[in-house]
Formats: C-alpha cells, sequence, structure tokens
C-alpha cells in the first residue's frame, strides 16, 4: 500500500517535537556560520525547470565556503566534469539546498534559499585562494538554517576508522564505467585516475 496524502502519511508519525520545529531559522546565526566555517564538505542539492533533481558534492579547505552576513553564502565552482547539472538548475530554478557535513562532528546544517550564478569580480577575488580563481561562484540567499540531529550519522558511524571499506574492494571508476558504457578506451586504472585528479584538486 503506498502512502498518497499528507493525512495518511502524518497518521504513521508523532507530531514534531516544538524544539524540532522551532530550530528552524530565516538566517544564519553564530553557531551556523562556525559550522560553515568548519566544514570542507557540502551537498547541494538543486531541481531543474523539468522537476529532475540532482545532489552534488562539493569540497575544499574547511571554510571554502564563505558566510557573508547573515543571510548570503558564495560558493565557489570548482573543477568538475563540465555536465553543470546544478549550474543549469540554478539557472532555471533558482533553488537550492545545502547539507554541510563537518569530519568528527555527527550533526549536520541544513541550509535552504535561492541562488544565482555570479561573475562579479567582488565575489570572484573573496573566492579566490591560492589554487585557483574561480570562473563563477554560486551567491546563495539563505531562507532557512537548522541544525539536523546526529541520528544519521550515529546509525551509520560515518565517522568511525573501523567501519571504513578499503578502497580495493571495488574497481576503479575507470573500471566500473568501462562496464557501464562500455567503448575502447583503456579502463583508466585507481593510481591513474589519481594522477589526473590531482591536476585539479
Amino acid at each position: 500500500m503506498n502512502i498518497t496524502s499528507i493525512e495518511a502519511l502524518r497518521a504513521l508519525y508523532a507530531p514534531a517535537r516544538e524544539r524540532s520545529v522551532k530550530k528552524e531559522m530565516p538566517q544564519l546565526d553564530f553557531h551556523c556560520t562556525r559550522f560553515i566555517g568548519l566544514s570542507p564538505f557540502v551537498v547541494v542539492a538543486s531541481s531543474g525547470g523539468d522537476g529532475a533533481l540532482d545532489a552534488s558534492p562539493r569540497g575544499g579547505e574547511p571554510g571554502f565556503v564563505t558566510v557573508q552576513g547573515s543571510h548570503t553564502l558564495l560558493i565557489p565552482d570548482s573543477p568538475g566534469n563540465n555536465r553543470l547539472d546544478t549550474l543549469e538548475n540554478i539557472i532555471q530554478t533558482g533553488q537550492i539546498g545545502l547539507l554541510f557535513l563537518v569530519p568528527g562532528v555527527d550533526e549536520t546544517l541544513r541550509v535552504n534559499g535561492t541562488a544565482v550564478l555570479s561573475t562579479a569580480d567582488e565575489d570572484l577575488t573573496i573566492c579566490t585562494d591560492a589554487k585557483r580563481k574561480p570562473k563563477l561562484v554560486i551567491r546563495v540567499t539563505v531562507q532557512a538554517a537548522y541544525l539536523h540531529c546526529a541520528k544519521a550519522l550515529m546509525r551509520s558511524a560515518l565517522w568511525d576508522p573501523t567501519r571504513h571499506v578499503d578502497r580495493a574492494v571495488m574497481p576503479s571508476m575507470g573500471e566500473m564505467m568501462k562496464d557501464q558504457i562500455g567503448g575502447d578506451i583503456p579502463a583508466e586504472t585507481q593510481e591513474q585516475m589519481l594522477v589526473r585528479y590531482a591536476q585539479d584538486l
């Protein structure tokens, strides 16, 4: 049986606790700003005009996402695969969802808002680091922010090194892609991939 109404869904669960509702803020506070400053990793969720969804990982040195006041974030766009799924979605809908992680911390930070793609000199300069000046910056206007409880990361033991999987248990990405899409191009080994990636990190 499928759940097809909000009423049926809500009937399965107790009401949200008062603090779970009240913790959502329309802006970033000191704690959110500190969390973002410690975070080297954010998942960027977006949707296209046709409703197609996308979630893309972004990483950098801790604090690579810049906080400007309580309502603005700047995310530099680093070299990737040039599919541009997230960037095209932002052009189409201007909506964005962010999930920040800090290694060793089980809580996460969720931020939702609107976004534009900026090539303004000021934004590019702010997001320029020792490695590169980005081609563009995702400028986010914060509409909602809240800390997410630790249960998911506690259940997964994500930061527990004894639970980490040896990379060798899976083929390299190049080998998996050769199986998926075929072709005559030799499968790239994990070592070859790391050498290639090092040029754009």
